[in-house]
């Protein structure tokens, strides 16, 4: 084969893979609201602790990992139940080709995230790094994810850039809130609820029987 023909090939495994991923939203997106939810709501109480009892920059920092770490690994355990239940194999084309997708936006934002927090304490230039960097990593699955999916990254990138506009105009709310506050608010706000009204909206578009099967 012609090294010319190798892209061409690469192109349309990449379209068998969309195609196959597309199939799948209703499953992918089940899975998805249920692992939401979860991450959402404990998001929200981490942020309501930071709100009425300000952490330091360390307790903030490890408070987030822990959530961060707890919704990944109920959103693995929920795609591994999927799996079995389906007979098919956990690591596959499709999985690969998202985690291309999600990965270096993520990456990049929790480095440079912590960076930020342990080097500088800065909690909210942080925080809306996070909310910007998710949004794009959402929005680089839009060729194979569901609608519920597009919206809830674009929901993370309009904010994010709202915030990030008022948190530069004359410091706002720092005149009136701790920093640690202003970045628990920012992640609640996101992170939290931003979750949980994706989940719940979800759960109610899906067709009865498909809600029973995953509850």
């Amino acid at each position: 084969m012609a090294a010319s023909d190798l892209p061409h090939d690469t192109a349309l495994e990449h379209l068998r893979i969309i195609r196959t991923l597309m199939e799948r939203a209703n499953i992918y997106r089940a899975v998805s609201a249920t692992a939401a939810l979860c991450g959402g709501v404990l998001g929200l109480g981490v942020a309501a602790w930071g709100l009425m009892m300000p952490p330091s920059p360390q307790m903030f920092l490890a408070a987030w990992i822990g959530v961060l770490c707890l919704s990944g690994l109920a959103n693995l355990f929920l795609l591994m139940r999927e799996s079995q239940d389906k007979g098919q194999p956990f690591i596959t084309d499709g999985l690969r080709m998202a985690l291309r997708a999600v990965v270096p936006p993520l990456l990049t934002g929790g480095v440079v995230g912590v960076c930020l927090i342990v080097f500088r304490q800065q909690m909210e230039l942080a925080s809306l790094i996070w909310i910007l960097c998710y949004g794009l990593a959402l929005q680089g699955t839009v060729s194979f994810a569901p609608r519920s999916i597009i919206h809830l990254a674009r929901a993370f990138l309009i904010a994010g850039q709202i915030l990030t506009v008022l948190w530069l105009w004359k410091g706002w709310p720092d005149m009136i809130s701790p920093p640690v506050a202003v970045a628990s608010l920012y992640m609640g706000g996101t992170f939290g609820l931003f979750h949980i009204v994706y989940g719940v909206a979800v759960f109610l578009s899906q067709p009865k029987e498909l809600v029973t099967s995953h509850s």
